[in-house]
Parts: C-alpha cells; structure tokens; sequence
C-alpha cells in the first residue's frame, strides 16, 4: 500500500469528524431560535432540502415592554391655592347648594337624609373626622345616594392656631378615612368657623381640594328656632347660592325640622336643588 493512500476505515472516521465540526460550527454562528421569532412565521417551509422544524415562538414576556407591567401612574391633579374661598357656585342656573357641617352624627344626619331623599335631592356634607371614623355606615350612606362628602377637619379647629404640621395632619387623616370609607378623597373642604389662612389654602391644593364657604348662613348652631331657620333661607335664596347649616355639634332638632319646611318651599319656587359634579380647576 502506498504512503498516500488512506485505507477505508479511517477514510470513515475522518469525514465523521469532519461533519461533526460543520455542524458545531454552524449551531454557533446561527441564531438560536428560542429567542429570535421567524422571519416568516406563516410561510410554507422551502421547496428543496430537508424540511427544518417549526421555530419556536418567542416569548410574549420577552417582546413586551416592561412598562407594560408596571401599575398605571395616577397623577394627582392639583387645584390652584386659593386666595379666598368659593361663596357661591356660578354656572349652575336657577340652582341653590345645600350644605350641613360638624357631622355625621347619628341622631340627626339620618332624619336630614331621608327628607333629601323623600324630594330626591343632594346635598354637600363636610363631614369632621372623628365624628366620620365611628359613624362610617352613615358616609356611606350619603355617598350611596349620591350627596358629596367634603372635608371638615378632624376634630374641629380654629385652623390659623395650628402649625403647618397640624392642619396638614387634620385634613389628610380625614381625607383618608373618607377615602378608605367610600373609595374617593374629598374634592372640596370648609375651613372650621369659616376662619382660613395662606397655609390652609396650600395645604388643601396639595390634598387635591377646593375651598368652599357659603353665602347664606342660617345661624342654626345659635339654636334660634326652626322658623328663624327657615325664614333666614328663604330670605337668601337665588341663583347658585350656598347655604350652610349643621346636622352634629349640639342639638340640631331646629335644623331638621326646618329642612322639612324650607326644601319643599324652595322647589314649589323653582329653585334647583343641586351639587357640583367635580371641583373647579380655572
């Protein structure tokens, strides 16, 4: 046998070798399919030649954006700090607010509800914190029949007394457990007596909130008869006029039953009687 022939057993086990490295070679440079989705997803496979296997699709997981799975970002949209609160709502027509403060209180937020809901009317409730945390089936009970729930402090301040700290913590804990009673925070707040300053106007932008005073006071927490009450109503009533009243504390027996008496009066006078549907932002 010459020097340059190869006999035919090893003449095998080289070309084994050699396909062997081919194919290394090729698995390395090539793409690998678990992560890189066909070209041609739908295509029939080629005409000649060994018919490949299916490509694996890729991964929804892989092809998504991550910001896909993160929790959609509210933002809080901030209202203006006020200078001075609303008195009165513009833009409403022949229409009159009714608010009630200091509550809820069971003895007598349940009678004022039924008389709105015997005339099916809404109303405003600044309700104090501490009042709203042991009587929160009556705040869901307003929010039920569609009345607003507003902000009136926890406990009942005069607000100028208080550091920043403190009237930040009176509105946002009361905020909050209006909130986690009836699903939403306050849109709208009442400063205690009436008495606000720079710092509360900032604080209640910050928590998302309006200032809302009032312009026609019925003097009820003096306890000075239902018919004063009524007569002080009546004598203010007009267009987007905002009438404050009281269903906590003291004895507000006077305030229901005027309410009884004046709400009637003012729908036989054609005086709507309504609520703002969101807090102005102009």
């Amino acid at each position: 046998m010459k020097n340059d022939q190869i006999n035919p057993g090893r003449r095998a086990m080289l070309r084994l070798a050699a396909c062997l490295g081919a194919a290394t070679v090729v698995r390395f440079l090539g793409p690998d399919r678990a992560e890189a989705p066909s070209r041609f997803p739908s295509g029939p496979p080629p005409a000649a030649g060994p018919q490949a296997a299916p490509p694996v699709r890729a991964s929804a997981y892989r092809l998504r954006p991550m910001t896909a799975y993160a929790p959609p970002s509210s933002v809080l949209v901030r209202p203006p700090v006020r200078r001075r609160p609303f008195l009165r709502m513009a833009g409403i027509g022949r229409s009159m607010v009714l608010t009630f403060d200091d509550g809820p209180d069971p003895r007598y937020t349940p009678a004022i509800l039924r008389t709105l809901r015997r005339y099916d009317v809404r109303a405003m409730f600044f309700v104090c914190g501490e009042m709203a945390v042991q009587n929160r089936d009556l705040l869901r009970e307003m929010a039920d029949d569609g009345h607003v729930v507003g902000n009136h402090s926890w406990s009942h301040p005069l607000i100028p007394r208080l550091s920043p700290d403190g009237i930040r913590s009176e509105l946002g804990r009361t905020s909050e457990i209006v909130e986690r009673t009836v699903g939403d925070a306050p849109d709208w707040y009442r400063a205690p007596y009436g008495a606000w300053n720079r710092r509360s106007f900032e604080i209640g932008a910050e928590l998302g909130m309006e200032p809302l005073g009032w312009t026609v006071d019925t003097l009820d927490w003096r306890e000075p008869g239902a018919r004063a009450i009524v007569r002080r109503v009546r004598d203010g009533a007009g267009p987007g006029v905002v009438v404050l009243s009281h269903d906590a504390g003291g004895d507000r027996q006077q305030s229901v039953a005027a309410l009884r008496t004046y709400l009637p009066q003012l729908l036989d006078a054609g005086y709507r009687i309504t609520v703002p549907s969101t807090a102005p932002r102009a």
